[in-house]
């Protein structure tokens, strides 16, 4: 399942939907290398049993979506990396 990442809340926080633009959850950075998982709506499903983090970085947190779903992370058009 491929996953569409784009940030919010200033950079600390980045929503997660499906290439249909149904919601999948966010990714929450609390603080310096602190990044967490949390799956929602369609994803409470497909990432049931998903390490949650803390992770040390967004590309870590992305990286063990992709490994779970076996899909793809892709930044929304235009975004910069973090």
């Amino acid at each position: 399942m491929d996953v569409i990442v784009t940030p919010i809340d200033e950079g600390r926080t980045w929503n997660l939907t499906d290439l249909l633009g149904r919601p999948m959850g966010r990714i929450t950075e609390a603080s310096a290398q602190q990044f967490t998982v949390h799956p929602a709506g369609h994803a409470l499903e497909t990432m049931a049993g998903i390490e949650r983090g803390p992770f040390a970085s967004l590309d870590a947190a992305l990286a063990a979506i992709e490994k779970h779903t076996r899909g793809v992370c892709r930044r929304s058009p235009g975004e910069d990396q973090a």
